[in-house]
């Protein structure tokens, strides 16, 4: 798993959070975070941080709140 893994990931499903995309890759999120990070910089992804209370109990993870979007737009011509 490497960085064009997770472009072809998001290209894809145009959005996962890191919860999604560490059980997809079987890894740790803490491995992906600077993968994901190296896209933001290039401006390929955008992390949206969706904050709120949870009445699940869900939202305590961090990685369940921060959404990844592949913001890459495609030259169709």
């Amino acid at each position: 798993m490497g960085l064009l893994d997770i472009k072809k990931y998001l290209m894809q499903h145009r959005r996962a959070t890191l919860l999604d995309l560490s059980s997809y890759f079987n890894t740790d999120a803490q491995i992906l975070m600077p993968m994901l990070a190296h896209w933001e910089r290039k401006g390929k992804v955008r992390r949206v941080h969706f904050a709120g209370s949870c009445q699940k109990g869900c939202c305590q993870q961090q990685s369940a709140i921060d959404v990844y979007e592949w913001v890459e737009h495609l030259d169709l011509t």
